[in-house]
């Protein structure tokens, strides 16, 4: 063998090793699947259950509204059927006893009610004394109805005072029960 042919022959094996080892291989192309035999008859997926119904909740009425007798009343009508009570002391005192504070603090829940109406409380005594001490005596106790009326929280531009002393006796007798009834402070609506 000559030498030519030997390197021809080197030749034709390298250029068949580098075509072999050059050349794509193309992946195997999968094929789909062709589906089951159907067996039996097919049922299609269950419905989804149908939303909840809406909760029907009753609907509030509010409550009538309840008339108001007291407030469209005339100031006469109002003072002589009064809600607002009086406030009786102990002989020669001017001081607010516990019953005393339970009228002011019914007397407090009615004006807070009502808070366009204005009051006068009248400071009342009994017969027995001169004018002078039973008008400073009424001052005292209507000033004590109308502090202790403030510290409920009335307003005390809508709380006056006047004393009347023994001028304008509730009961006239001349009793230690009457005497009793005219130790007061008297409230008088004066305007709404």
């Amino acid at each position: 063998m000559t030498r030519k042919t030997t390197v021809l022959m080197i030749l034709a094996v390298l250029v068949t090793v580098v075509v072999g080892a050059c050349s794509k291989k193309t992946p195997p192309v999968a094929r789909p699947m062709p589906p089951p035999a159907a067996t039996a008859v097919e049922t299609p997926p269950p419905a989804p259950p149908p939303p909840p119904m809406p909760v029907s909740e009753p609907v509030p009425v509010p409550p009538m509204p309840v008339e108001d007798t007291i407030g469209s009343r005339s100031l006469d009508d109002l003072n002589r059927d009064s809600p607002l009570q009086p406030l009786f002391f102990e002989l020669d005192s001017s001081e607010v006893s516990s019953e005393g504070q339970v009228v002011l603090q019914a007397n407090a829940a009615v004006l807070r009610k009502y808070p366009a109406w204005q009051v006068t409380i009248e400071g009342h005594c009994d017969e027995r004394g001169t004018a002078e001490y039973n008008l400073a005596l009424g001052e005292r106790r209507a000033l004590a109805a109308r502090t202790y009326l403030v510290s409920l929280g009335i307003p005390a531009d809508k709380v006056k005072t006047v004393s009347y002393g023994k001028e304008f006796p509730f009961d006239p007798g001349q009793n230690d029960a009457a005497w009793a009834r005219n130790r007061r402070a008297h409230f008088v609506i004066t305007a709404k």
